[in-house]
């Protein structure tokens, strides 16, 4: 999914058994920004969601599909060629993944966290 949306492949900063934090560059030729404010691009949030739920799928082993979101904000824009930084853990008890987006050079501007399963 991230491959068709030209995304790089994701760099992986942690791991372990139910976690994961990664960085991935979203360059200003990624299909999310297509349409969305062609004179102020930004990410929508289902591309930002979208990533989340491609990289549960690959690292957590879950669907590729989302029975239902607990919680979801966003906070602040994505705009073109920023260096994200996703965190995320599972629970596999709920099947449930919590998740944070924030900038990978600023941890402090965080655009969108949520949790969903």
């Amino acid at each position: 999914m991230l491959e068709t949306c030209n995304v790089p492949p994701e760099t992986v900063v942690f791991r372990d058994e139910d976690s994961v934090s990664v960085h991935i560059f979203v360059p200003r030729d990624c299909a999310f920004f297509d349409g969305h404010f062609p004179e102020f691009k930004l990410m929508p949030a289902v591309g930002q969601f979208g990533i989340v739920v491609a990289l549960a799928g690959k690292y957590f082993g879950l669907p590729k599909s989302v029975s239902r979101i607990k919680r979801m904000k966003f906070s602040l824009p994505v705009f073109p060629d920023t260096m994200l930084r996703i965190d995320m853990e599972c629970d596999r008890n709920k099947m449930e993944v919590s998740f944070l987006i924030a900038d990978a050079h600023d941890g402090e501007k965080v655009y969108s966290s949520g949790k969903f399963a």
